[in-house]
């Protein structure tokens, strides 16, 4: 058995009649008309406006707060010949928006240049010593974008130098703003535009086309700029974005941008085939790796620059970066989740991770990492030894405010900022308890559980016929997707999943094959579940599936798919692993290991990890239940078997069947090995058996295993005497028949065990359990 990882949440399914008719008005597939009326799509101006939108749909931008006397102050400074600092932010949306910024203002023949502030010595928004040291250089006018509605101190500080700065954000706004020449916020208390889901990038498009007197038509080479930032920065792709992003797709396919080229080819995007997974999980980790790591100028240069060359060189080594960044998470990663899995940290509600010398730039990335592992609030910190901090990021999960949570001890900490999903703090070591203390508290005061699955919507039961070209093709005209526009998940209840493999250098990736009754077949990626590949090979007809549509092209031929977002398996998962050798590895994870032979406890107890638990059928009391049985060595009677599954009730068996001598291979000795033995006891006295059965069991021409068990038998029937070791026929044996001695019976016995336990198919071995667990 193997349970979902998230709480799927079927939508209401709307009635078929309604189906049929929408489909008809709209001349579309019923797939296509339930998927719209879904989305409450349900008139067809609605579909034709989200399917087809034009720029009629974007808002004027003259109705954004402040945008007039923003503007007017920026053309006052290009009339004038000052110098205008566009100030960035180092993420990809602020990269973005300095560019489209830039470009814009370049366009006017303003003195421009642009400044994107070092995430580890300037941090995020107006910094004073940055503003400073700009404004020595000759800054007499500073444009933010992507930041400023936080920044007071800087910007009064520019204030009292008589340079004004003309603020450009979208992110929370404070209580109290700042003293700025102008604040252009889509949110601002005192404004009136009708969507406040703009990126930094989407502001700054507003403001260029009113700088530059443009429709969105006419600044349409700058969209591609507008889709990257508004992806990357996960806004809410309804409304405006959904046009603007869509646009800026479009543009992407077709740029002539030097470095968007050379960065889509570095990447190995085919810019023809562009979506917003592409920008999402391509473009965009590109760009933040500069900022993570240290100096995200060169982003700016790479998307303005008009010189091919220049653009391969800059896209190269933004691509090398990204690499470094990818082997930084991976490390640190590993690392983290070890630590998140220690028995201590299993019993928390929230975790704190932490290591010396961790790259401050990708914890919060790392952070993410566990939470989805974990589904517990994460704090990731970098330890300083000599400044005696440790700072980092953290991650919530849905329902635990991590803000809140942290806000209590805020005075203990030297940093502390963020919201309620996301932090970012710096914390003395000798206040870690406290903080610590302060996280476990606030599952408390929020009445948070932990236990709850995180919900995942599913958009309807479909059947594998249904993966095809036409349906694939009308999931796509739904798109872009992302934040409040999903990509629609579906349930699949396949018949039968084989072909079950792992993929990946790591072999962390699971790939299936789904059949139906009806002959189709299906194949489905499950990224970071192959570690499961065993749950599901073990009950092949009891697989739920929920994933999304997706189109598989090589050499030229296309197929479709389905990409996993999560499955369950039902019934009870039986594991093979039988082996002849038992290495550490195999004891791991913190299970319930049963053992049959006390002998073998005690050899491999040191082998057992903290918090597993070790059973000895004879000695221990065995329990009712547990979640993962190992048996680890094969019993001598199937009997035993059956009584330890009638009792102990588990979701998962692994079956070692270790055995160091079989039985069944060796077999029954002879009538020939009898009279061998017979007649050596008969003319042999004080054999030292106890030392020299090797000696014996060669001159005999006999296994020493079978040889041992001769020797029982013998004594069993009164055939020799062994005392101390040293073994003596007897001068009158008794005449008796072997085949009735305990012995003998245990033998057979023991190789009928191991015939079946051993030596059969994993079919017919996981049918026997199954019987004997029923």
């Amino acid at each position: 058995m193997l349970e979902s990882k998230y709480d799927w949440q079927q939508a209401p399914q709307v009635a078929d009649e309604k189906v049929v008719t929408f489909a008809h008005d709209l001349d579309v597939s019923p797939f296509m008309a339930r998927l719209l009326l879904a989305r409450r799509l349900d008139t067809v101006d609605k579909v034709n406006e989200w399917l087809k939108p034009t720029i009629d749909v974007l808002h004027d931008p003259h109705q954004m707060f402040d945008i007039e006397k923003g503007v007017a102050r920026i053309q006052s400074a290009v009339e004038a010949g000052d110098q205008i600092t566009v100030y960035g932010d180092y993420d990809a949306d602020g990269l973005t928006s300095t560019s489209l910024m830039y470009e814009a203002l370049d366009q006017l023949g303003a003195n421009v240049n642009t400044y994107i502030p070092n995430r580890f010595t300037d941090g995020y928004g107006p910094n004073v010593a940055a503003f400073n040291r700009l404004i020595d250089a000759g800054t007499q006018l500073f444009v933010t974008v992507d930041n400023g509605v936080a920044g007071n101190e800087a910007i009064e500080a520019a204030a009292k130098r008589g340079v004004d700065v003309v603020v450009t954000d979208h992110h929370e706004l404070p209580e109290q703003l700042p003293n700025a020449a102008a604040i252009i916020h889509p949110r601002h208390p005192q404004g009136h535009y009708p969507f406040g889901g703009l990126s930094g990038v989407g502001v700054a498009f507003k403001v260029a086309q009113v700088l530059l007197d443009a429709t969105a038509d006419e600044l349409s080479d700058e969209l591609d700029l507008v889709a990257i930032g508004e992806i990357a920065d996960l806004v809410p792709l309804n409304d405006e974005n959904h046009a603007l992003v869509k646009f800026g797709l479009q543009v992407i396919a077709n740029t002539q941008r030097p470095g968007l080229i050379a960065l889509m080819k570095a990447a190995g995007i085919d810019g023809q085939t562009i979506n917003e997974e592409h920008v999402g999980f391509g473009i965009a980790p590109r760009l933040n790796a500069l900022g993570r790591l240290g100096d995200a100028n060169p982003a700016v240069e790479l998307l303005t620059t008009f010189d091919d060359a220049r653009a391969e060189e800059l896209a190269s080594e933004i691509n090398a970066q990204n690499e470094k960044r990818q082997q930084l998470v991976k490390d640190i990663s590993g690392d983290a989740l070890a630590q998140a899995q220690t028995p201590d940290n299993q019993a928390r509600k929230t975790l704190i991770i932490h290591g010396k010398g961790w790259h401050e730039g990708v914890l919060g990335i790392v952070a993410s990492k566990i939470v989805e592992a974990t589904h517990k609030p994460t704090l990731v910190m970098s330890e300083d030894s000599e400044k005696g901090t440790l700072k980092g990021s953290g991650r919530s999960i849905a329902g635990y405010d991590l803000f809140n949570a942290i806000n209590p001890v805020r005075d203990q900490m030297i940093a502390f900022g963020g919201h309620a999903m996301a932090c970012g703090l710096t914390c003395p070591i000798d206040q870690l308890d406290t903080l610590a203390t302060a996280l476990e508290q606030a599952c408390v005061d929020q009445s948070v559980d932990l236990t709850a699955k995180p919900e995942l919507p599913v958009a309807g039961l479909i059947t594998l016929a249904d993966v095809n070209a036409a349906d694939y093709g009308a999931v796509q005209e739904l798109g872009p997707f992302g934040t409040d526009n999903p990509q629609p998940v579906f349930a699949f209840k396949p018949t039968l999943v084989d072909n079950v493999r792992t993929m990946g250098a790591a072999k962390n990736h699971l790939k299936f094959q789904m059949s139906d009754e009806a002959g189709h077949q299906v194949a489905a990626i499950a990224f970071g579940r192959g570690h499961q590949s065993e749950q599901v090979t073990a009950n092949p007809e009891n697989v739920s599936v929920v994933g999304t549509l997706s189109a598989n092209t090589w050499q030229g031929k296309t197929t479709y798919q389905v990409m996993v977002k999560d499955f369950s398996v039902t019934g009870i998962t039986i594991v093979d692993s039988r082996t002849n050798h038992l290495a550490k590895s195999l004891f791991e994870q913190p299970d319930t290991y049963l053992f049959f032979h006390k002998k073998l406890v005690d050899q491999l107890q040191s082998y057992l990890p903290e918090g597993a638990q070790s059973l000895c059928v004879g000695r221990d009391e065995l329990p009712s239940s547990c979640d993962h049985l190992i048996i680890v060595d094969c019993p001598d009677d199937l009997d035993d078997l059956k009584q330890v599954l009638s009792q102990i009730k588990t979701d998962e068996l692994t079956a070692y069947f270790y055995e160091h001598d079989s039985a069944y291979l060796d077999g029954m000795p002879s009538r020939a090995e009898y009279g061998k033995l017979f007649k050596f006891v008969a003319s042999h006295q004080n054999v030292d058996i106890a030392h020299q059965l090797p000696t014996l069991a060669k001159y005999l021409q006999i296994d020493d295993a079978k040889l041992i068990f001769m020797i029982q038998l013998f004594f069993e029937v009164g055939f020799v005497k062994i005392d101390s070791g040293v073994m003596n026929g007897v001068s009158e044996p008794p005449h008796v028949n072997l085949t009735d001695a305990a012995a003998y019976r245990q033998r057979l016995t023991r190789i009928d065990t191991e015939e079946k336990l051993l030596y059969s198919k994993a079919p017919q071995l996981k049918a026997w359990l199954m019987g004997a667990m029923s």
